[in-house]
């Protein structure tokens, strides 16, 4: 049986830092590339959650959204902290997931094994949320697509074979999944949408 741990509160104030979040997300996800902050005030976030990734799921997460946690989250304080403030039901099959947290993105399973949606239902695919050391330093990467004047740069230590791995995920719009990369307090979003194109450098 797993021991139970002390539970942190959430938001602060449940109201207001969730519509600053979901702003946040929103905004993200409208100008991919562009680092967006998620300033509100929570409890102590259990490790390996950073501030961001902690405040996207009390915001978006519910009983109705099945969450997939790679091995690095998938711990009794990150799990039991989850299932309180969030009652989102954990997944074992990251293809059964409407979000995905991975804490070890060099460690991340190929976009195939989540939900890619349908033609039909191209909304019933997998977020993934990635948690990064930086999102200003590390290799640099060029986006270009629809919220993008021309193009945007972005550095960050993403996982080699991501380029790749998103260039199929791109060739299945209006299929595939969308990314919400996690800093800190930090996030910028890579959706289905997106070319991210390797610059090189560090």
């Amino acid at each position: 049986m797993t021991p139970a741990v002390q539970l942190s509160a959430g938001f602060a104030d449940q109201v207001t830092a969730a519509q600053a979040t979901f702003r946040s997300v929103m905004q993200a996800m409208a100008r991919p590339g562009i680092v967006q902050r998620i300033d509100v005030e929570l409890g102590a976030v259990p490790a390996p959650l950073a501030h961001a990734t902690a405040a996207i799921a009390l915001t978006l997460l519910d009983h109705d959204t099945p969450l997939w946690l790679d091995a690095a989250a998938n711990t009794p304080a990150v799990t039991q902290w989850l299932r309180f403030h969030t009652s989102a039901p954990l997944t074992e099959a990251p293809d059964a997931a409407a979000f995905a947290l991975i804490a070890d993105p060099r460690a991340m399973p190929p976009p195939e094994r989540f939900a890619l949606g349908s033609n039909d239902y191209p909304d019933r695919s997998t977020t993934l949320i990635l948690q990064l050391e930086s999102l200003d330093q590390g290799a640099a990467f060029e986006l270009r697509g629809p919220g993008i004047r021309g193009s945007v740069m972005l550095r960050a230590p993403l996982p080699d074979n991501l380029v790749s791995l998103h260039e199929t995920n791109h060739a299945l719009f209006p299929c595939g999944i969308d990314l919400i990369l996690v800093a800190g307090d930090r996030i910028v979003a890579i959706p289905r949408t997106t070319r991210l194109l390797a610059k090189g450098g560090n």
